[in-house]
């Protein structure tokens, strides 16, 4: 999978019948299914149940079973309510009977209200001035750690560009958050706000947990430590093109327990706050 066309192919799903859907899997450096793209195909199936023209605005969600890339995922709907503004959704994602992944979605009807957001950091530096993961890879491929090379191998419709580079041969704990820009490759042109937000639901869950390791990068790292997302929840505040660099800045109020908590604002390149997002995952020192 190497462009925006490709991911928009993953995501849509197979109707079976009107409240259950089949979707298949794409390989992006794990051994098992990617958490973003079960994310972006189970709002997938709960925005094609919608009929009355309402507007996804938040979901929650949480990672049962590690999901198998064979074989394919049923999407169950659930119509659990149809208010007068809002409308909840609950979908089941399942493999062989067993369910893997539960996810709750509200939709609203376009109302005008108040309107605020925190800004964005205006001293950040320009997508222009940063490495993609590509060049990265081709300038330091035979100095990365094994595991995340390979990670970084993986094909994927997306580029990434990290405003902070770690020195992975630097043991030192570093501050708990980390600031990266994404764009998609392809035509990204003429997309519906709805094709948008289960594309940027599926970028959110990469990267996130990265802020939560930081902090304890003397002794953690991707190759020593069991990770997982456990939970992923979402707000979405704006409509948004794909035309430019979005910023995705995340950051980790927490680390107990052998979970670590991450929360992130998605910007456009000129400010605009479309959505937020938090994660706890499993962060199990092997």
């Amino acid at each position: 999978m190497t462009n925006v066309q490709e991911l928009i192919e993953l995501i849509a799903l197979k109707e079976i019948t009107p409240t259950q859907f089949e979707g298949l899997s794409s390989f992006v450096g794990s051994p098992n299914v990617f958490g973003g793209q079960v994310l972006a195909q189970a709002i997938n199936a709960a925005t094609r149940t919608i009929t009355n023209k309402r507007v996804l605005h938040s979901m929650h969600s949480y990672f049962l079973e590690a999901g198998n890339l064979e074989l394919p995922i049923v999407y169950n709907v659930s119509i659990i309510r149809d208010g007068g503004s809002f409308s909840v959704r609950r979908v089941t994602a399942e493999q062989n009977g067993l369910t893997i992944f539960i996810l709750s979605a509200s939709f609203q009807i376009i109302e005008e209200g108040y309107n605020h957001q925190v800004e964005i950091n205006k001293s950040i530096k320009q997508p222009e001035e940063l490495m993609s993961w590509t060049e990265i890879l081709d300038q330091f491929g035979e100095v990365i750690p094994k595991k995340t090379k390979g990670f970084l191998e993986a094909d994927r419709p997306v580029e990434f560009k990290p405003v902070e580079l770690a020195n992975p041969f630097n043991k030192e704990d570093l501050p708990a958050f980390t600031n990266i820009w994404f764009k998609l490759k392809g035509d990204t042109t003429n997309l519906d706000l709805a094709t948008k937000q289960q594309i940027l639901t599926y970028v959110s869950d990469y990267n996130i947990l990265a802020a939560v390791m930081n902090r304890h990068a003397s002794k953690a790292h991707w190759g020593n430590t069991q990770t997982a997302s456990l939970d992923h929840s979402m707000w979405y505040f704006r409509d948004f093109d794909f035309d430019d660099w979005l910023l995705y800045a995340i950051d980790s109020p927490n680390a107990a327990g052998a979970r670590g908590f991450a929360k992130g604002n998605i910007f456009t390149r000129d400010g605009k706050l479309i959505a937020s997002v938090a994660q706890e995952g499993l962060l199990r020192p092997k």
